[in-house]
C-alpha cells in the first residue's frame, strides 16, 4: 500500500527520527556528544561522538546491540512519566549524562545502567539495583548518581557497592525526583544536582501525601486495575518540596532553609564554583526569589527578589553566575523580558529574551527575537555588549562548550533543524516529508495577528474553499514561525480541499509582556476573539475563503479553543474537532492554571474560572462537534471530555466522542496517529459538504 503523509508522519514520529539532537559539548571543546537513530523510521536512538580536531564522527553505542543482548526497552513508572512530560516519542537511548570533559557517558536501557567510555571506547553495565532512573555523572567522571524506587543512590566507578544516599519507605515521598508541576510546567525535569567537585549533591525531597490521588482506568480491559496518580488540581494542595545537601560518603541530609510557606515552588536549582543556589516562587507566582545556599549549613540568603503584578515568567537557563560572581537572571525591561546582570538589563528594550542557553566565565549565550516569527542566537560580554550570531530568517538555537558554538537552524527553505559547527554540518537521516508547505505569512487585523495561510497545492485562483482554522492559540507555544516542519500537517490538511489558517493570538509568546498578559483572568475571551479577527481579516484579503463553511480543530489548548469556538461563536464556526480539550480549568494543574486565573477557584477567583470554562456553554451547542481524548491522559484528564459530554447529553445536544484506549496526551502510536488525521478530515468533509 502506497505511503501517505499521515502514515509517514506517524512512522517517523513527526520527522524527528534520524535527526541529530540532544547535543552536549565537552568543557575543553574536543568532543561533541549527541543522539541520532540510524534512519528516519528507526526509533532506536544511538549515542554518537564527534571529534572537533579531525571532524571524525562515530557511533559509540548502538541500542540494537543492547536490545539484542536482552536489555528489553521497558520503562519504569518514573521513566514513563518523564517521557510523557518531555513529549519523548523515540526509543533506544533518549537521554544521557556526561562528565565535564566528555570522557564518559551514562544512560539507561531497559531499566539497566550502562557506562560508555567515549575516548577509549568500551561499554559496560554497572552493578546497581534496577530499574534505574535519571543517572547523572559527577563532573569529575568518577561517580554516578541515580534514582531507584524513589530513593537517591551514588556509585563509585572504581567498583564499590552503590550507596543509598537518601530514601524513605513512605510511597508518597521521593528523593531526587521532580514533582509533576515542575516537570510539566516549570521545565525542571530533574531533582538533584552535583557539586562541581563531585563530593556532594543537592537533592529534592518531595512529599506528595497532601496531593489528591486520582485514578486513570483502562476500561477496554475491565480486568486491568486502575492506575493512581498524584495530580494537583487548581486550588488544591501541591506537593511539598524540600531541598537537602548530601555530602559523600556520610550523606546525612542538611536541609536548605527558606520561607517555603511563602515560596512553595522550587523553580530552578544550580551548583557552580561559587556554591549552590536555588530559585523559589510564590504560590500566586508574582514573586521569584533567588537564593545563595551555604554548602555547609544549608542557610539560604537572597541574591535577587523579583516581582510582577500578574506573574513572574520562568526562563530556562537562569539563575546563573558569571565567574566574577555577578548574578544572571531574566526580568522585565519595559514591555519585554531582558537579560539582567546583578539586576540591571544588558539587552536592548526591543529585544525579547526567549531562553538563556549558557552562562560561561564571562559570556552569556541566549535566544531572543524582535519579530515573533523568528528567534535568533545572541551573545553578551561585558566588553563587547550584545552580538547577534545568526542571520538567516528562521528559528535558531545553540549549544556551546570550550571555544565552540554549535548552531541549530530551522527555516522555511529546508526541512527540520540543521546543526552546523563552522563548515561542518551534522548529517540528518530524517525522511524527506511527502508534502512541501507553501505558506503565506500574514499580519492580520488591528492586532497585526501573526498568521499563516495555506491553500491546496495547485489551487486554481478564484475557486471558493471551506476554511479550516488550525490553532494552538494558548500560552507558551507558537504555531506561526519561519520553520518548515511547523507547517507540514497544515499543508496536508489544505491539500484535502481546505484553506487552512493558523493564527497566534494574544497570550502566545513573542509579542511582549502586555500581549502575554491579555489572558489574565480570562483564557477564553481574547484567544477566541483573535481567531475571529484573523479569519475575517484574511477573508477580506483572500476572496477564496468561504465564510459560510468554517471549521476549527486543535489539540490540548487548541482543542479547548476549538470547542469554545463552536459553543460561543456558532455564527462564525460551523464545526469543530476538539482534541484532549480542557473543559473546566478547575480540573487542570495548579502551576499553569493559577498563573492565569488565580489561586482560589471557589472563592475570590471564581468569576475568572467561570468565564474560562466551557461546561456552562453546553446547552448552546448546535454545530457539529467531534471530541477526541486519550483515556490514559495524565495531563489533561479524560474527565474533561466526559464532563462536557455529560453536560451536552443533559442538554439534548448531539455530539461525537472518540475515545482512544491506552493513549496519553501524546499519540505516538503509529496506527492511532495516522488514522486520527484521516478521521478528522472525513468528519470535516461530511459536516462542511454544504453551507451550514
Amino acid at each position: 500500500m502506497a505511503d501517505s503523509f499521515p502514515r509517514q508522519k506517524a512512522r517517523t514520529r513527526n520527522f524527528t527520527l534520524g535527526a541529530p539532537r540532544s547535543f552536549q559539548i565537552s568543557a575543553d571543546g574536543r568532543r561533541i556528544v549527541f543522539l541520532r537513530s540510524p534512519a528516519g523510521d528507526d526509533p532506536a536512538t544511538g549515542l554518537w561522538v564527534f571529534h572537533t580536531a579531525d571532524g571524525r564522527e562515530r557511533c559509540v553505542v548502538d541500542p540494537h546491540d543492547l536490545l539484542g543482548a536482552g536489555a528489553a526497552d521497558a520503562h519504569s513508572p518514573e521513566e514513563q512519566a518523564r517521557r510523557e512530560r518531555a513529549r519523548e516519542t523515540a526509543g533506544g537511548i533518549v537521554s544521557y549524562s556526561i562528565d565535564a570533559d566528555a570522557h564518559r557517558a551514562v544512560f539507561v536501557q531497559g531499566g539497566r545502567l550502562f557506562l560508555a567510555e567515549l575516548e577509549e571506547g568500551g561499554l559496560r553495565e554497572l552493578p546497581v539495583p534496577t530499574p534505574v532512573f535519571d543517572p547523572r555523572l559527577a563532573p569529575s567522571g568518577d561517580r554516578v548518581a541515580f534514582v531507584h524506587d524513589r530513593a537517591l543512590y551514588a556509585l563509585e566507578l572504581t567498583g564499590s557497592e552503590p550507596l543509598r544516599l537518601a530514601g524513605e519507605d513512605d510511597p508518597a515521598v521521593s528523593w531526587g525526583l521532580a514533582e509533576f508541576v515542575a516537570a510539566e510546567e516549570m521545565e525542571r525535569g530533574r531533582g538533584y544536582w552535583w557539586s562541581p567537585g563531585g563530593e556532594a549533591l543537592m537533592a529534592t525531597r518531595v512529599d506528595e501525601s497532601a496531593v489528591e490521588e486520582l485514578w486513570i482506568a483502562g476500561p477496554v480491559d475491565p480486568a486491568a486495575p486502575a492506575r493512581a496518580v498524584r495530580y494537583p488540581r487548581a486550588g488544591t494542595p501541591n506537593a511539598r518540596v524540600e531541598v537537602h545537601l548530601l555530602r559523600l560518603p556520610a550523606c546525612t541530609p542538611t536541609r536548605v532553609t527558606w520561607e517555603d510557606s511563602a515560596y512553595p515552588y522550587l523553580a530552578a536549582a544550580h551548583w557552580d564554583e561559587q556554591g549552590p543556589m536555588i530559585a523559589v516562587q510564590s504560590r500566586d507566582q508574582r514573586r521569584l526569589l533567588t537564593l545563595a545556599v551555604d554548602p555547609a549549613s544549608g542557610q539560604a540568603s537572597p541574591l535577587a527578589d523579583q516581582t510582577d503584578p500578574d506573574w513572574m515568567d520562568l526562563f530556562p537557563g537562569v539563575p546563573r553566575r558569571l565567574s566574577c560572581a555577578r548574578l544572571v537572571t531574566v526580568g522585565g525591561h519595559g514591555d519585554v523580558p531582558a537579560v539582567l546582570v546583578d539586576g540591571r538589563p544588558v539587552t536592548p528594550s526591543d529585544l525579547e529574551i526567549r531562553e538563556v542557553l549558557d552562562v560561561s566565565a564571562n559570556r552569556i549565550l541566549f535566544t531572543a527575537s524582535r519579530e515573533p516569527t523568528q528567534t535568533h542566537v545572541f551573545s553578551w560580554e561585558a566588553d563587547a555588549g550584545v552580538r547577534r550570531l545568526t542571520v538567516e530568517p528562521g528559528l535558531h538555537t545553540a549549544v556551546t562548550g570550550g571555544e565552540h558554538t554549535l548552531i541549530g537552524s530551522a527555516g522555511l527553505d529546508h526541512a527540520g533543524t540543521l546543526w552546523t559547527l563552522g563548515s561542518h554540518r551534522f548529517e540528518s537521516r530524517a525522511e524527506k516529508p511527502l508534502v512541501t508547505p507553501d505558506v503565506r505569512l500574514l499580519a492580520l487585523g488591528v492586532h497585526e495577528l501573526r498568521a499563516g495561510l495555506l491553500l491546496p497545492s495547485g489551487h486554481e485562483p478564484g475557486r471558493r474553499l471551506p476554511v479550516l482554522l488550525d490553532p494552538y492559540g494558548g500560552p507558551h507555544f507558537q504555531r506561526v514561525a519561519r520553520a518548515r516542519n511547523l507547517w507540514l500537517e497544515s499543508q496536508w490538511l489544505a491539500d484535502q480541499g481546505f484553506a487552512v489558517l493558523v493564527c497566534d493570538g494574544r497570550g502566545t509568546p513573542g509579542r511582549g509582556r502586555d500581549w502575554a498578559r491579555a489572558v489574565r483572568g480570562d483564557l477564553a475571551g481574547p484567544p477566541l476573539e483573535d481567531q475571529v479577527e484573523a479569519l475575517e481579516a484574511a477573508a477580506a484579503e483572500i476572496p477564496e475563503l468561504d465564510l459560510a463553511r468554517v471549521a476549527i480543530r486543535g489539540w490540548s489548548f487548541g482543542g479547548y479553543l476549538s470547542a469554545l469556538a463552536v459553543l460561543r461563536r456558532p455564527d462564525v464556526f460551523h464545526a469543530a474537532v476538539a482534541g484532549a480539550p480542557v473543559t473546566d480549568w478547575r480540573l487542570y494543574d495548579t502551576h499553569y492554571t493559577e498563573r492565569y486565573l488565580g489561586t482560589e477557584p471557589a472563592g475570590a477567583d471564581r468569576d475568572a474560572y467561570e468565564r474560562s470554562s466551557i461546561l456552562t456553554d453546553a446547552a448552546s451547542l448546535h454545530r457539529p462537534l467531534l471530541v477526541i481524548h486519550g483515556l490514559a491522559d495524565d495531563n489533561v484528564l479524560v474527565a474533561h471530555t466526559l464532563q462536557l459530554s455529560q453536560r451536552l447529553t443533559e442538554s439534548g445536544r448531539l455530539h461525537s466522542v472518540l475515545p482512544l484506549s491506552g493513549i496519553t496526551h501524546m499519540t505516538p502510536q503509529e496506527l492511532v496517529a495516522e488514522n486520527l488525521l484521516k478521521l478528522q478530515v472525513e468528519f470535516l468533509h461530511q459536516v462542511l459538504s454544504e453551507p451550514q
